[in-house]
């Protein structure tokens, strides 16, 4: 007799700091087993290099383990197997309470995030060291003073001391005074206590939190980009780059981890909602329906059918339909798509 596999419902794990490619790639493993680097990078249509990344993220947070065909030898090449860790296992261990990371992953994280900067291949590249906290924090209220539209902080410190708030407070509130956008990105505080958002009025909107950010970072303008010399120790200064291709690539990566952060304002995290023709129409999709027979369903244009789901995959951030598909179809949205078993025909019993 046969039987559909039960597939779990996975969660989007992005809401306890894992990235969006983390995230998808453990939602593949959890929909068609066992995969190697090459598998995945060609079912989801990713680069090798990013399903990498998003693998070390999930050996770090204990959510895949090597197959059980790999060998050591065979550890990071790109054919070896992997496989997710069951959800009931994954889960209590992301939910956990983090303690601060150790001083050499901030280091990793810090160099990797400016390394990528190419700053060494950037010609007439201005860039300036203020050698210590206290002249940066005078030159970050000069640059305060001549922001016009905005104003983008990511702050590394699980807790803002007190000499720091005092510094931090009255520009913050400056700011809001004089219409000027504000966000800021933040871990979760260690102590559990939110009181400087309190303190400026209220944050809601404005603030966002993420498990893990790579840099501490003020962004004045997307014009002028302000980071430790030494993520281990503020005392040693700031390096200011004056730079606009610099300042743009920091400011699409704060827009990347703010749509991946929380706003801890808000309770929970907002479904994924769908309008009745996008539901209608992943649902065909899903039961292998074409583009044309779809449209023919739903009494509709062919362009109308692939708009609304280009306009679908943009809103969710992925790349392209079988991702969309791993998405919705873990998430509750739509049915899954078969795993290579259920594709082929070959029945459970």
């Amino acid at each position: 007799m046969s039987v559909t596999a039960v597939r779990e419902v996975v969660p989007r794990l992005t809401r306890w700091g894992l990235t969006p490619d983390a995230d998808l790639i453990y939602r593949a493993l959890s929909t068609l087993g066992t995969q190697s680097v090459n598998d995945l990078a060609r079912q989801l249509g990713i680069p090798q290099q990013r399903v990498n990344r998003a693998l070390d993220e999930l050996v770090a947070a204990e959510a895949v383990r090597p197959g059980r065909a790999r060998t050591t030898t065979a550890y990071r090449t790109e054919t070896a197997p992997w496989e997710p860790v069951a959800l009931a296992s994954v889960l209590p261990r992301l939910r956990r309470p983090r303690d601060a990371d150790p001083p050499a992953e901030r280091w990793r994280r810090h160099v990797a995030t400016v390394s990528g900067l190419g700053l060494p291949a950037l010609e007439n590249i201005a860039v300036r060291r203020w050698p210590t906290r206290a002249i940066t924090r005078r030159r970050v209220a000069e640059l305060v003073a001549a922001e016009r539209y905005e104003h983008l902080t990511i702050n590394t410190e699980p807790v803002i001391d007190a000499e720091s708030t005092a510094a931090a407070l009255p520009l913050d509130r400056s700011i809001l005074a004089r219409g000027i956008r504000l966000r800021m990105l933040g871990l979760p505080p260690s102590d559990g206590d939110r009181w400087y958002g309190v303190a400026l009025g209220g944050t809601e909107g404005m603030y966002r939190e993420r498990q893990a950010l790579p840099l501490k970072l003020l962004l004045f303008d997307r014009r002028v980009a302000l980071f430790p010399a030494d993520p281990l120790d503020l005392e040693k200064g700031y390096v200011e780059v004056r730079d606009p291709t610099v300042a743009q690539a920091l400011g699409a990566m704060f827009d990347r981890l703010w749509a991946e952060a929380r706003d801890p304002c808000l309770q929970g995290v907002r479904p994924i909602e769908l309008t009745a023709r996008e539901l209608a129409l992943v649902r065909l999709l899903a039961m292998g329906h074409t583009d044309q027979s779809a449209a023919v369903e739903l009494k509709v244009s062919v362009r109308t059918v692939a708009y609304t789901m280009r306009n679908l995959m943009d809103r969710l951030g992925v790349d392209n339909r079988f991702q969309l598909a791993l998405l919705l179809g873990a998430t509750g949205r739509a049915p899954l798509p078969p795993t290579a078993r259920e594709a082929s025909g070959e029945s459970t019993s």
